[in-house]
C-alpha cells in the first residue's frame, strides 16, 4: 500500500498502550520522537506491535529480511529494517505484519467479521491494501496479498487517467484509491458531491476488485473501511455493480439477497488496528513460548 506516512502500533497482550505517527518528512528511519513518545506513553512494554502500511513486507520469520520493508513504492522505505529498528530500540519482541491483516484479525475477534472463518478487509484510502483470513487464519502465503496491485478492466474511452501507480500504472489502486481520484477529477474524494460521476467510476473499478475475490477466495462477508468509503453512498453503488458483475453465477443467498450484509464497513472504525494489535501480541507471546 502506497501511505503517506508510517503508524507504530503499540500494544500489550493485557492492553492496548499507544501509537505513534512517524513523521513522513523523515523516511527510510523511525523518529527518534515517534519512539520516544510510545515509551513515554507505555508504562510497560511486553511486545511492540508493529503494523507496517508501506508494504510489501518480508513476513517470514525464518528469512534473513524479516521485518523489512521490502519493494515499496516510498523510495525512502525501500529494504528498511523497520522491525529490527523498533525491536534494537525499544528491547522487546517484535509482532509485525501489515496493518490490514493486523485489522482483519481485530475485525473477527470483535468486530462485524465474528464467528466467520473466511473474509476479507480492504481499505481504500491513500493506497488500497487488503486482508484475507482463510480457514480461520491469516493469508501470507509467497508474501503476503497485495490487493491493491490487481489489473481490472479499464475503459480508455470513459476514463482516459492513466492510473498512479509507479510500479503498474492502472492497477486497481492507480485508478480508484484517494490520490488517483484527486489526481483525476482535481479534488479530493471528500470534496466531490454525492452526484459526481466519480462515485460511478470509482464503484465500477472497486466492484471488479471484489467480483475477482469473490470467485477466488469464496469470501463469506467483506468489509471495506478508508477514507474514500467514509462517503456512505459508495455502499449501495458497489453492492449494485458487484451482483451485476456477477451476473447470477455465484448462487450464494448473501449474494443473491442479503447482498447489504455482504459487503459492509468496518465495525470497530480506527480502532480495529490497534485491537489487532492484540490479537497479534498473544501471537508473539505463543511463537516466544515454543522457541
Amino acid at each position: 500500500m502506497m501511505r503517506s506516512g508510517l503508524e507504530v502500533v503499540c500494544a500489550s497482550a493485557r492492553r492496548a498502550k499507544a501509537s505513534a505517527t512517524a513523521d513522513k518528512r523523515n523516511e527510510r528511519r523511525l523518529t527518534a520522537a515517534a519512539l520516544d513518545e510510545v515509551e513515554r506513553r507505555a508504562e510497560k512494554l511486553d511486545v511492540l506491535l508493529v503494523v507496517g502500511g508501506v508494504g510489501p513486507i518480508d513476513l517470514h520469520r525464518t528469512s534473513a529480511k524479516f521485518g523489512y520493508v521490502t519493494s515499496t513504492p516510498k523510495v525512502g522505505w525501500q529494504n528498511y529494517n523497520l522491525a529490527g529498528t523498533v525491536r534494537d530500540a525499544l528491547g522487546v519482541p517484535v509482532g509485525f505484519d501489515t496493518d490490514v491483516d493486523a485489522a482483519a484479525l481485530g475485525e473477527a475477534r470483535w468486530g462485524a467479521a465474528q464467528n466467520l472463518t473466511d473474509f476479507l478487509y480492504l481499505t481504500i484510502g491513500t493506497g488500497i491494501g487488503g486482508g484475507a483470513i482463510i480457514n480461520g487464519r491469516v493469508l501470507h502465503g509467497l508474501v503476503h496479498p497485495e490487493m491493491g496491485h490487481i489489473r481490472v478492466p479499464h475503459d480508455l474511452a470513459r476514463d482516459p487517467y492513466p492510473g498512479a501507480c509507479p510500479y503498474h500504472g492502472d492497477c486497481l489502486e492507480g485508478l480508484a484509491s484517494g490520490p488517483a481520484m484527486q489526481a483525476r477529477w482535481g479534488k479530493a474524494a471528500q470534496d466531490l458531491p454525492s452526484d459526481h460521476e466519480a462515485w460511478n467510476l470509482e464503484a465500477n473499478y472497486l466492484a471488479h476488485g471484489l467480483a475477482n475475490w469473490v470467485l477466488t477466495l469464496s469470501p463469506q462477508r467483506i468489509l471495506l473501511g478508508g477514507g474514500v468509503l467514509r462517503q456512505a453512498h459508495l455502499f449501495s453503488r458497489i453492492r449494485q455493480e458487484l451482483v451485476a458483475l456477477l451476473n447470477g453465477y455465484v448462487q450464494a443467498t448473501e449474494i443473491m439477497r442479503d447482498i447489504n450484509q455482504y459487503v459492509v464497513p468496518p465495525q470497530l472504525g480506527g480502532r480495529a488496528g490497534v485491537l489487532g494489535g492484540l490479537v497479534l501480541a498473544q501471537q508473539a507471546y505463543s511463537n516466544l513460548d515454543r522457541e
